[in-house]
């Protein structure tokens, strides 16, 4: 038997688990039984399955049998490669090495002035000045009409949305989500038993009469929505359509979350939904996509009416978010480099999205600043398949399964543009991708 018999087994093995064939937590087939279907032996399964586990791809128990992992829609999305060996389209953040100079300059100017205040417990959920900060980083792409008083700090967005899906919800409720979402809103939904409702859009986002059937039905206690550059798709809700959900949303009982964490992509202003149902929706924002997801400083403007009971609810997950983190904020917020820095990570991934366009032969889109691309395959190719080859090339990129709710298999996948810091090497991971797009599979 040749002794890469095991390995080329353990390859279709995981093809079958990265199609899906072979569920998370689903009981593999027997030594034997597999080793009939390969025309093998139950000592060369036992190798594959070895390999399998060293991957993280299955686990093993005396007595029970190998069952494939599970893994969370965050893992499988998201995959930072801390070997830096790797070409990561999987992972959005900004283009680091433009940042780490203006973010070093601003701490080291913080710890030379180091004071009790931010090492120590503060009132309500931050600093007058640090709430204050967060609120000129809002206004200047998106919110009005807001008072620094209802800005209530986070460590992230992510806790932002957990926070706030926690409150105002309770296992067995609906909550309402854009048909393709962001798999960190369905791992809190799931993690708190929610049902979750899909609410079908267009190019344009979220359908106002969609929307409108959603709630007459089935009542969700929250609506979640990303309107700019939205994850995964990249389309940008224009303003009419944003008006027309705010005021369908007025005419209910729910409330908006509004994650507009990719607010400063916009070539231009376009006002929050929040604006127009101020007392009826959260707006939510942070720098982890501008500046960097480390300083982990997010926000929520609070409906006046509901902000002791958000800033309770924050007190008892985290009491406060590091004073330390968003005294660094502040500091790139009042000296005017925070915003320096997200126009020059917005020039980037204008830059990045209009290469990787020619390359793949894509539309150009001029004003298209998005942070990541949402790539439909070829017929010829499933999202498992270029995965899997991709994945042999040292390339990382997350399928469209892990987008919807129902995992719906999907001839996309979301090609990430700013995980890789150096211009070249960002290049060079396109060209391959697009050498592994030009070739498909045989069968």
């Amino acid at each position: 038997m040749s002794v890469m018999k095991f390995k080329q087994i353990a390859s279709i093995i995981e093809e079958r688990i990265q199609s899906g064939f072979y569920a998370e937590t689903t009981r593999l087939p027997t030594h034997r039984a597999l080793a009939r279907e390969f025309s093998s032996t139950p000592v060369t399964i036992a190798k594959a399955y070895k390999c399998l586990a060293e991957r993280q791809q299955v686990e093993s128990f005396v007595g029970r049998g190998t069952f494939v992992c599970s893994a969370t829609k965050f893992e499988v999305v998201i995959q930072a490669d801390q070997q830096k060996t790797q070409f990561n389209f999987s992972i959005i953040q900004p283009c680091l090495a433009y940042n780490v100079q203006k973010i070093s300059e601003a701490s080291q100017k913080v710890f030379a002035s180091l004071t009790a205040e931010a090492l120590s417990y503060s009132a309500d959920t931050g600093t007058s000045s640090h709430r204050q900060a967060a609120l000129l980083w809002a206004q200047k792409y998106a919110l009005k009409g807001a008072s620094a008083e209802q800005i209530l700090l986070t460590s992230g967005v992510q806790n932002a949305l957990d926070i706030l899906i926690r409150t105002y919800t309770q296992a067995g409720d609906c909550i309402a989500i854009e048909s393709l979402t962001y798999p960190g809103i369905l791992s809190i939904a799931y993690l708190h038993k929610l049902n979750v409702i899909e609410v079908s859009g267009d190019e344009k986002g979220m359908l106002p009469e969609a929307l409108r059937s959603v709630l007459i039905k089935h009542q969700p206690k929250l609506v979640i929505i990303v309107p700019s550059q939205h994850n995964p798709t990249a389309f940008t809700m224009p303003n009419k359509r944003r008006l027309e959900i705010a005021k369908v949303i007025k005419n209910s009982q729910t409330f908006l979350i509004e994650d507009d964490i990719y607010g400063f992509l916009n070539t231009r202003y376009i006002g929050a939904i929040s604006n127009s149902i101020p007392q009826q929706s959260f707006y939510l924002s942070g720098i982890s996509k501008a500046i960097s997801p480390a300083l982990r400083c997010a926000f929520i403007k609070v409906p006046t009416q509901q902000l002791q009971k958000v800033y309770a609810a924050i007190r008892s997950s985290i009491w406060q978010a590091s004073p330390l983190n968003f005294s660094i904020f502040s500091a790139l917020i009042y000296s005017g480099e925070a915003f320096e820095m997200a126009e020059k990570q917005r020039d980037i991934a204008h830059s990045r999205q209009l290469f990787t366009r020619r390359i793949f032969s894509l539309n150009l889109q001029e004003n298209t600043t998005a942070f990541h691309l949402w790539l439909k395959l070829p017929r010829k190719w499933s999202a498992a398949k270029f995965i899997l080859q991709a994945n042999k090339k040292n390339i990382l990129v997350s399928s469209g399964d892990h987008f919807s709710a129902h995992q719906q298999h999907s001839q996309y996948i979301r090609l990430a543009l700013m995980g890789i810091d150096n211009e070249m090497q960002f290049q060079q991971g396109i060209y391959a991708l697009k050498k592994i797009l030009d070739n498909p599979p045989l069968t």
